[in-house]
């Protein structure tokens, strides 16, 4: 009988961010399909699941209850503070945090492996496509923890470079639904585009009155997003029309995050075939794991590409795309954006 290998998938299957939760487990457990079926691997995968509800006290106890039960390696935490709730666990147990979903940058946790993107492959090209096009008079928003405040941050920083200002800030609970003031806020100041950093629930009521604003006034107001993906649009329907968004992937499915999460399992999967299951994460990443996903051993972070798109008729549209660069999370290597006040004619 082939030896068995736990892995950990820590994911919140209820919750105002349960569909991107989906999204990620759909995609891990079709690779742990893939690995299962394939008699190449001198080994099964066996994944345990825990399920933290959307709570974040709940994310390290469970953590620690997975590696516990054998399992070293675990992909999950959608939201960054659930992320950062599991690193000091992680850190005591020995084990290793497969991370799928866009986050802020700005980190390189020895404990942690970022699969998707941080603002050099989705924040930077996002406004680098869209300042020439729209100007750089912007309203944030985001869900109040770390995700808005950094990425919103970064961002106020890119405008005031390109030389004009950010005419509004405004942040919701996670889960809170109450848009109101964001939207009079908006209205009053009518910037040439609005950066949406909420998530879930939140954004999901954002975007239904972004577009009752252009339905019943006429404010058609560019939206932008760094983590909006597939997985969502069925929920959202026409109310994610125009919004334009960036990301390392857009296709069928469930889009970026299914992709991440699929990616990562089978990458792990063959890195163990040839380094051993055992092996500690410094002689996994050094092993080779058949171009499922290119990982920096400095940074732990995928090289990616960047690509920008524009919902039409309820799908993406790739607008722009940028081959893959090796991962900048503490964005040293940003691009200048005086030039921004120069005009695009966008496609």
């Amino acid at each position: 009988m082939a030896q068995r290998i736990r892995i950990g998938l820590l994911l919140s299957r209820s919750g105002s961010y349960a569909i991107l939760s989906a999204a990620c487990r759909s995609g891990a457990l079709r690779a742990v399909e893939e690995v299962n079926a394939d008699p190449a691997f001198p080994f099964a995968l066996d994944p345990v699941e825990r399920d933290p509800a959307g709570e974040s006290d709940a994310y390290a106890p469970l953590c620690a209850e997975l590696v516990s039960q054998g399992a070293r390696h675990i992909l999950g935490c959608v939201t960054s503070w659930s992320r950062k709730e599991v690193i000091p666990t992680l850190e005591r147990l020995g084990a290793v945090l497969w991370y799928p979903c866009p986050y802020e940058g700005f980190e390189a946790s020895s404990q942690v492996v970022y699969v998707h993107a941080c603002p050099s492959r989705h924040l930077v090209p996002l406004l680098a496509w869209a300042l020439p096009r729209f100007g750089a008079r912007g309203y944030l928003t985001g869900s109040n923890y770390i995700w808005g405040w950094e990425v919103n941050r970064v961002a106020r920083d890119l405008i005031q470079e390109a030389g004009e200002t950010v005419l509004g800030e405004r942040y919701l609970p996670l889960g809170d639904c109450d848009a109101g003031r964001m939207l009079a806020e908006i209205r009053a100041t009518r910037p040439g585009f609005v950066l949406n950093n909420l998530v879930g629930a939140s954004s999901y009521a954002f975007l239904a009155a972004m577009a009752r604003l252009r339905e019943e006034e006429g404010l058609a107001i560019p939206v932008l997003s760094c983590n909006l993906t597939e997985c969502e649009l069925p929920t959202l329907g026409a109310a994610a029309e125009g919004l334009i968004a960036a990301g390392p992937s857009f296709g069928e499915g469930n889009g970026s995050l299914e992709a991440a999460a699929h990616a990562a399992v089978l990458s792990l999967a063959r890195r163990m075939a040839t380094a051993g299951p055992e092996a500690p994460l410094d002689a996994l990443l050094a092993a080779p794991d058949g171009g499922a996903l290119e990982i920096d051993p400095a940074t732990h972070h995928a090289t990616l590409p960047a690509l920008v798109a524009r919902v039409e008729g309820g799908a993406f549209r790739v607008l722009e795309r940028q081959e893959a660069r090796p991962p900048d999370p503490y964005l040293a290597r940003r691009p200048s954006f005086a030039a921004a006040r120069l005009r695009a004619v966008a496609p």
